[in-house]
């Protein structure tokens, strides 16, 4: 067990209010602040920005991403 991780759910849940970096099945990158989550994965982000090569493409702001569109979430490595 790695920081109190039992189950999936429990590493979002410890990410809840700081930076993620999430991947979408369309190949875009979204970095933001983890806000909520629900068992489907459906997420929201605060100050989502679409991140390519590292570097910020695109701000979304607040944001909803449904689970069935994601294919990885991971803490941000992303420099700013």
């Amino acid at each position: 067990m790695v920081h109190g991780i039992e189950r999936p759910l429990d590493l979002l849940n410890s990410a809840k209010g700081k930076e993620i970096l999430v991947q979408l099945k369309s190949g875009k990158q979204l970095v933001g602040t983890l806000l909520a989550f629900d068992i489907h994965i459906n997420v929201v982000l605060d100050s989502a920005k679409e991140v390519e090569n590292g570097e910020q493409t695109r701000s979304y702001g607040l944001t909803f991403l449904r689970g069935d569109t994601i294919i990885f979430i991971s803490p941000s490595a992303v420099k700013e």
